[in-house]
């Protein structure tokens, strides 16, 4: 079965939150975008919270001049469709935070798109930058229509500090 492969972090040196996220569904894997599926709703939270709009190029620079780093647990995975409920584990390559976190000293937040994420992050990483503050959030994903985006959106409002 192929892999998932991953993309490399939205990030500037200065980030101060990094939103972690498990791995790239299938339609953002085929774009080339994170959260590309039109049902997602990361850049609808992002667009509410910080004003962040425009192209996908736009977004991610706008992601960095709000010092928001992104990016995924996993740089690669087999993993059938896009639910994280499909991941295989014992095929997972998770991403370099060792070399993330040395080369981006600022992180103060470490924010969880998801439990998958959160779970994996536990799991397979095991550390976050000395005093960074985790934090788990609703996911944004369609797959998780238990939560209106109210709820959702107030959760990340309040886990990100934004007023």
């Amino acid at each position: 079965m192929a892999r998932s492969e991953g993309f490399g972090p939205i990030a500037r040196a200065d980030a101060r939150i990094m939103i972690l996220g498990s791995l790239p569904g299938a339609r953002s894997i085929a774009e080339h975008q994170y959260y590309a599926h039109p049902q997602n709703a990361f850049w609808k939270v992002m667009r509410a919270l910080f004003g962040i709009d425009g192209d996908y190029a736009t977004r991610c620079g706008q992601l960095c001049e709000h010092g928001i780093a992104l990016w995924d647990v996993l740089h690669s995975s087999v993993r059938p469709g896009s639910m994280d409920a499909d991941i295989q584990l014992a095929s997972a390559k998770v991403n370099d935070f060792a070399r993330f976190f040395d080369e981006h000293p600022g992180i103060e937040v470490v924010a969880f798109n998801g439990r998958k994420a959160e779970q994996m992050f536990a799991r397979m990483v095991g550390h976050a930058p000395a005093g960074a503050r985790l934090e788990l959030l609703p996911s944004t994903s369609p797959a998780y229509a238990s939560m209106p985006f109210s709820a959702k959106l107030s959760a990340w409002r309040e886990a990100l500090l934004v007023e």
